[in-house]
């Protein structure tokens, strides 16, 4: 039973490249899986995250220090000030720049943990570190939005902080106090619990773009640059810092991921609830899709190279 359901969660970027595809074509599929529904699913998905964590994921940390703290600056250093440039260097439309700018100040994705195992990374500390971000997001990201995107639209940082919290910690804190509560039950849910984050960021993500269809058609190659430019270089960068401070290629592999991977669902949630625009949400969907199809791809890229040596 546990080698089907890692096969199908392997599969992610096919999941979510299907249902934004599937979204874009018949768009009525999913758009009734909207408001409380992905609130609920984004924290449902952050719940899971919390089931696989236990007291020694913390402890970890005083292990890795110094590239936890690489990885967390790289994160909210290296993606805000992407997403802010590649918004101004496109000539974005409001709504769409501030939309890039809020999935750039999120923390790292869930899903980074399972293309860090499938790139035969750091998943140890790939952990850790989308722990830590996820936890700084309680204040990061609203404050760092507000910093880069208050120049566009009025945002506000406290309605953003008290979302985060709501969708973030408190799932994570429940997974972890669940988990510590009753090892057992956890154990039976677990094998389940990657595919079922799998499908939860499918329907955000469908269900925004095929309430955005036309939208998403409009925005055209050019929103799909910026969006695919921001994560690149994330990508990129992540990769280079770690290398820069000459840690080993497992670590700068594991960066890379965290740092080209972000929380797009958080984003999603984030753009519905605090912006009256439904186009902010747009960038956040399509985020989704293009992190996860090039995070996939450097991961088979580099259990090749990995073969060839």
């Amino acid at each position: 039973m546990r080698k089907p359901l890692a096969l199908l969660t392997h599969a992610f970027p096919f999941w979510v490249l299907g249902g934004a595809g599937l979204a874009m074509v018949q768009p009525g599929l999913f758009t009734w899986f909207g408001g409380t529904w992905i609130v609920a699913t984004l924290a449902l998905v952050m719940l899971g995250m919390g089931l696989t964590l236990t007291i020694d994921d913390f402890r970890r940390i005083a292990v890795m220090p110094r590239p936890v703290a690489l990885g967390f600056f790289a994160q909210y250093t290296i993606m805000p000030c992407m997403g802010w440039c590649v918004a101004r260097v496109f000539a974005l439309d409001t709504p769409y720049a501030v939309g890039l700018i809020l999935v750039s100040c999120c923390p790292g994705g869930t899903a980074s943990n399972v293309v860090t195992f499938l790139a035969r990374a750091d998943v140890a500390l790939s952990v850790v570190m989308t722990l830590c971000s996820t936890l700084a997001a309680v204040i990061a990201t609203p404050f760092l939005t507000q910093l880069l995107a208050g120049a566009l639209v009025e945002v506000d940082a406290w309605g953003l902080l008290g979302s985060t919290f709501q969708v973030v910690l408190l799932p994570v804190v429940a997974g972890l106090a669940l988990n510590k509560a009753a090892p057992r039950v956890v154990a039976r849910l677990l094998p389940a619990a990657p595919l079922v984050s799998v499908l939860g960021v499918t329907l955000i993500v469908a269900s925004i773009v095929g309430q955005n269809a036309s939208a998403v058609r409009s925005g055209g190659w050019r929103l799909l640059a910026a969006v695919f430019t921001v994560h690149a270089g994330g990508f990129l960068f992540g990769y280079l810092a770690a290398r820069l401070f000459r840690y080993p290629v497992n670590v700068a592999r594991t960066v890379s991921i965290e740092v080209g991977m972000q929380n797009s669902g958080l984003g999603v949630v984030l753009a519905r609830r605090h912006f009256a625009d439904p186009l902010t949400a747009v960038p956040c969907a399509i985020s989704s899709v293009v992190h996860s199809v090039i995070g996939s791809l450097l991961a088979g890229w580099w259990r090749w190279s990995d073969r060839g040596k």
